[in-house]
């Protein structure tokens, strides 16, 4: 990913090319090795890190005129502080691996080109110094680079979170292994939201066609021609995320108490399927084996004044798992072929929130958000606008 980047985009390459020791770094530019001079006027060197804009695969002109600087605060060559650069001095956790001291701001006029123009006026001004004490200093030294990329669960650069400073945090999401089970609704809602996030696999699970009616209920906007090829709901909506996602795994089967064997290795579920025999068997294997899950589910009733219902998330974890039993929050007896939800296609607003309430407890549970009550039960009561939390651990 990073050499296309590199080999596709005139300022990045044209960095490499005058020698500078250039990196792509989740979504930052990383310049190393940049020498400077430190308040004892020793020549030391640092690092340089920019935010990155893409389109696609093509830089765009930086979002912002500022950097940040992992090193001393670089100085003149008679120790003095270089203090027109001036903006920010604490400690930075940017994430992958990323940390700096120091935030710096010098703007020209009309602001920076492109990369090159930015990333080399912050190396002369701080590397300037340097060279009056060593004629040797450079933040040019034509360093080999390993042109291996890194892995990545993404198709293209995820700039989203390190532009706005949440790169650490976002980087607690990465490595999970995450399934979804059940995609007629709210499953497809999850998948958008958890797609944009580094987990490591997301499984997605059904048995059943995308028919028209899943076009007025789930995710996106199908045309006429995708739903006459009735496909897979999962190979439907692999096709789509896996264009940014590299890690979606399709299983077209309905999760029996035959076929549990199917979820070995996964570290999290979402569930979104009815109750009944196989989602009892289910919840006694992820409960068996340890593996944390949020299910979902909504139960709505149609009177004089139109729909009224609640919308249920529950969570279970080591912390709580006997609670959720012995509550029986869970429903798992019966199903629901015969209930409004199953067959009103007009609540795509509903699956929707029931979706996002799930990936926003995930990610509490992952450290991602703040959460002070830790609920692991919570209803919200559509009428009322009524929003319950329970269970809490």
């Amino acid at each position: 990913m990073s050499r296309a980047l590199f080999s596709r985009n005139a300022d990045l390459a044209k960095l490499r090319e005058e020698g500078y020791f250039v990196q792509i770094v989740g979504g930052f530019l990383v310049m190393r090795e940049v020498p400077y001079v430190d308040a004892d006027r020793k020549v030391r060197k640092g690092t340089l890190i920019s935010s990155l804009t893409l389109a696609g695969d093509q830089t765009r002109p930086p979002d912002t005129h500022v950097v940040h600087f992992d090193g001393e605060y670089p100085c003149f060559a008679d120790g003095a502080r270089i203090a027109a650069i001036a903006n920010q001095t604490t400690h930075f956790d940017l994430g992958h691996g990323l940390t700096a001291e120091h935030a710096f701001s010098s703007k020209p006029d009309g602001g920076y080109r492109d990369y090159h123009h930015k990333m080399t006026t912050y190396a002369s001004i701080i590397a300037g110094p340097a060279a009056v004490l060593d004629a040797t200093a450079t933040p040019r030294p034509y360093r080999a680079l390993d042109e291996e990329d890194a892995d990545s669960v993404f198709n293209y650069v995820e700039t989203a979170s390190d532009r706005v400073g949440i790169g650490a945090l976002t980087a607690k999401l990465a490595g999970h292994r995450i399934a979804i089970i059940g995609l007629g609704g709210s499953g497809s809602y999850i998948l958008d939201m958890v797609a944009k996030t580094p987990v490591a696999e997301i499984r997605i699970f059904d048995a059943d066609e995308f028919l028209q009616h899943n076009a007025f209920r789930a995710h996106g906007a199908p045309s006429l021609d995708e739903l006459r090829e009735a496909p897979l709901k999962v190979d439907h909506f692999k096709g789509i995320y896996e264009r940014m996602h590299r890690g979606i795994t399709a299983v077209p089967v309905a999760i029996a108490p035959g076929n549990l064997d199917l979820l070995d290795g996964i570290d999290f579920a979402f569930l979104s399927l009815d109750a009944g025999e196989a989602k009892a068997a289910l919840v006694e294997r992820l409960h068996a084996r340890g593996v944390g899950f949020i299910d979902i589910g909504m139960g709505l009733e149609l009177g004089d004044r139109g729909l009224s219902g609640i919308l249920r998330v529950t969570t279970s974890t080591a912390e709580t798992r006997e609670t959720v039993a012995s509550h029986e929050r869970i429903p798992l007896a019966g199903g629901g072929a015969g209930d409004i939800y199953a067959s009103n296609i007009q609540v795509a607003d509903l699956n929707a929130l029931n979706a996002v309430f799930a990936v926003i407890k995930w990610k509490k549970l992952c450290g991602f958000y703040c959460d002070f009550e830790n609920e692991h039960h919570s209803t919200y009561t559509l009428d009322g606008n009524m929003l319950l939390n329970e269970d809490q651990s």
